[in-house]
């Protein structure tokens, strides 16, 4: 999801309560605040020596201690307030993808792909989850794009990444 579209999906829901999914079934303590916004650029060189760039839009939750038990979570109307403020502050790149950084104590901070949303029962479920790291370097690298998992040998010399 890009940042035009949560932003959007937040001004669709502003009267519902805003709830994450870090995890099948884990949701975020409603303790949650929005503690930074970030306007990320990414240059980057891959294994093979190809060089891409890209901007995200990195939105930091973190749990304060100081409110465990908590039952209300911040509202969709409150956040999209924060969003603004900060588009105010320094624009946002409106096609750059959206991710949610998050961890706690069982959980290891990480930034969260958005992969899906759910509007009920008052509340705005934002569904998050974890991509991968890949080779983006395949064919330069001669890296087949499927391996058989009984054929995978990460031995010295073996070809793996």
């Amino acid at each position: 999801m890009n940042t035009s579209e949560f932003i959007s999906l937040l001004g669709e829901h502003q009267d519902k309560a805003l709830l994450f999914e870090y995890a099948p079934g884990m949701l975020v303590g409603a303790n949650y605040h929005i503690t930074e916004v970030k306007h990320v650029s990414i240059e980057s060189v891959d294994c093979g020596a190809g060089t891409d760039s890209w901007n995200e839009t990195i939105i930091q939750l973190w749990e304060s201690p100081v409110e465990l038990g908590k039952r209300d979570y911040l509202t969709t109307y409150k956040a999209l307030g924060i969003l603004r403020k900060v588009g105010k502050m320094t624009a946002y790149e409106m096609d750059a993808p959206v991710k949610i950084e998050y961890g706690n104590a069982i959980f290891h901070t990480s930034h969260l792909h958005i992969i899906g949303s759910d509007a009920k029962d008052g509340k705005l479920l934002i569904k998050l989850a974890i991509q991968p790291t890949d080779c983006k370097a395949k064919e330069t690298c001669g890296v087949p794009e499927t391996v058989p998992t009984e054929t995978v040998s990460c031995a010295p010399g073996s070809g793996c990444c």
